[in-house]
């Protein structure tokens, strides 16, 4: 069968379309426990890893309704501050910042949205998780807690 290269590159051109871009592709999702410190108390989430520049800006933008089990994580290469803001973020969150050792650094409860005013770790952390404001004091999650998941491996 011969095909002409018009037939072929319009081919191509079709297929194109149909596959989206990888900023627009969806982020893995893993189970993320969150444990007391005294071990007594565990909290499942299922939460979309954050690892690419691109997903990290993007983050939780735009969303309009957050599960009260899910969340976002923003995972580091290494441990840093971490500096956040609400711009284009239509619900309030709480910035769950998470140490080196998997440990509960500290928390930023219900960041208001569309707020420009920087929201820090001022200590560096391996990594941030975003959930649904008003989640860290309806479940008592606070410095010592210890995280759980096998994005942070």
């Amino acid at each position: 069968m011969r095909c002409s290269l018009a037939f072929v590159l319009g081919l191509l051109v079709l297929l194109s379309f149909g596959r989206a871009p990888a900023a627009a592709q969806e982020m893995e999702v893993v189970p993320l426990a969150i444990e007391s410190p005294s071990g007594r108390e565990r909290h499942a989430f299922r939460v979309e890893v954050a690892r690419s520049a691109e997903e990290q800006a993007r983050g939780l933008m735009f969303r309009e309704a957050l599960a009260p089990d899910a969340g976002m994580l923003f995972v580091h290469r290494r441990p840093k501050v971490a500096n956040f803001w609400m711009k284009n973020t239509l619900i309030p969150l709480d910035m769950i910042w998470i140490g080196a050792n998997g440990r509960v650094l500290g928390v930023h409860e219900n960041a208001v949205p569309h707020s420009t005013d920087v929201i820090s770790s001022n200590l560096p952390v391996i990594a941030v998780l975003e959930v649904p404001g008003g989640t860290a004091a309806r479940l008592g999650i606070g410095p010592g807690h210890r995280v759980e998941t096998s994005a942070l491996d």
